[in-house]
């Protein structure tokens, strides 16, 4: 009996550190993609979840209207919470992950950056490589916006409901 308990909450503790963590860091991360598309481009934030959705549908996703911004939004959060799974899984096989949450957040958002736009994308119906060069919306975004808005949040709600 004490061994389902104790299950059970372990259980508990790594369902809130993947929802909070992954919650945070979509919320964060598509309220930024908001605002820079808009600062830098004059994209609004249908667009902006269109061309999430395009790595599924490619480029008709951009006629799809409502639909398809639903459907980028949720692809956006599916990305965070796997995001946040992945860090937590990772977080119980090598501990010091959330040791010094701060740091590997930051560089675990970088990651999640890296792996995105190098491996995701190309693979996906959009086909391309984004380009950092003339593109302040990415690199606002990007690396400096995984930094602080995905990697940090997530490893900050693990260390929270792991410890």
């Amino acid at each position: 009996m004490e061994t389902t308990a104790v299950a059970t909450a372990t259980s508990s503790r790594a369902l809130l550190a993947i929802f909070w963590g992954g919650f945070a860091c979509g919320v964060l991360d598509i309220s930024q993609a908001f605002v820079a598309s808009w600062y830098f481009r004059g994209a609004r934030p249908g667009r902006v979840l269109q061309s999430v959705a395009s790595g599924l549908l490619g480029p008709k996703s951009f006629q799809g209207g409502i639909p398809t911004a639903a459907l980028g939004m949720f692809l956006h959060f599916l990305i965070a919470f796997t995001a946040a799974t992945v860090f937590y899984i990772a977080s119980h096989e090598l501990s010091f992950l959330i040791q010094r949450p701060v740091l590997w957040g930051l560089v675990y958002g970088e990651l999640v950056f890296v792996f995105m736009n190098y491996v995701i994308i190309p693979l996906s119906a959009i086909h391309r490589v984004p380009t950092l060069k003339g593109n302040p919306s990415l690199i606002l975004t990007g690396p400096i916006g995984h930094l602080f808005l995905v990697g940090l949040p997530i490893a900050l709600a693990v260390r929270r409901f792991s410890t």
